[in-house]
């Protein structure tokens, strides 16, 4: 099995170490700046555009974030350089400009934002991107068929499955998913504990959780998985046992 102990080491920023979309907004070279100076570990989402090129970006619609109508696959890298987030000076970054930021500073968790039937290439595109990158990475989605297309690339990077609920069904389809070979698991806190997430511990899965944003949250992962991604708040602030 693979030594994914840099995984679970240090809290994770979720969407970088953000202010809540004060000054710092999420998924912005300032937010990951920030994530590495504190020694945070950097979850951020991946989005595909028009060229076929990774950006790191939420949601699929682009009102929330940078204020303007428009579907972010619909746009170029080119344009949404020019795009401001939040009124702020940061732009919508590539996923090449996050990996130049961070150099290996702090690990990397990259959650692809699929689109069934609109992702073709994209796993490629990422993997592409990454090559030669020095520093440590996992990839991740909700997505099974975005998972299939990079478990079949064989990447060097370990897999994970994004997820949430506490019912019967939802694992069956989970346990579908790990069937893959996946090496963790990114699950919604408030989901647990459950007899999935058990059998995955005891199988050697790590299992990190999303998204934490108070002390009450943190203790709760730690009673029942292994690491947490966080927003709102310094986990240094109190001492996590």
């Amino acid at each position: 099995m693979k030594d994914l102990s840099w995984l679970t080491a240090q809290p994770i920023a979720h969407r970088g170490y953000h202010d809540m979309n004060h000054a710092i907004w999420e998924n912005t070279l300032s937010a990951f700046s920030r994530a590495a100076e504190h020694g945070f570990a950097i979850e951020c989402d991946l989005q595909y555009t028009a060229d076929s090129v990774p950006v790191v970006f939420h949601d699929d619609d682009m009102q929330r974030l940078c204020g303007i109508k428009g579907d972010i696959r619909e746009k170029t890298a080119g344009e949404l350089a020019l795009v401001a987030i939040g009124g702020t000076a940061d732009k919508v970054p590539t996923l090449g400009q996050l990996l130049r930021l961070v150099k290996g500073r702090v690990p990397l968790i990259l959650e692809l934002k699929g689109r069934k039937g609109d992702d073709e290439g994209f796993a490629d595109a990422v993997l592409e991107t990454l090559e030669g990158y020095e520093g440590h990475v996992a990839l991740m989605s909700f997505d099974h068929w975005l998972l299939k297309d990079l478990k079949a690339l064989d990447p060097p990077y370990p897999l994970g499955l994004t997820a949430g609920g506490n019912q019967p069904e939802s694992f069956f389809v989970h346990e579908e998913a790990m069937q893959l070979g996946l090496d963790f698991i990114s699950y919604f806190y408030g989901d647990l504990p459950n007899s999935f997430i058990t059998r995955e511990r005891t199988l050697g899965r790590p299992v990190l959780t999303w998204t934490v944003r108070d002390q009450a949250g943190a203790d709760h992962t730690f009673s029942h998985a292994d690491q947490m991604t966080f927003e709102g708040f310094d986990p240094n602030e109190r001492l996590i046992a």
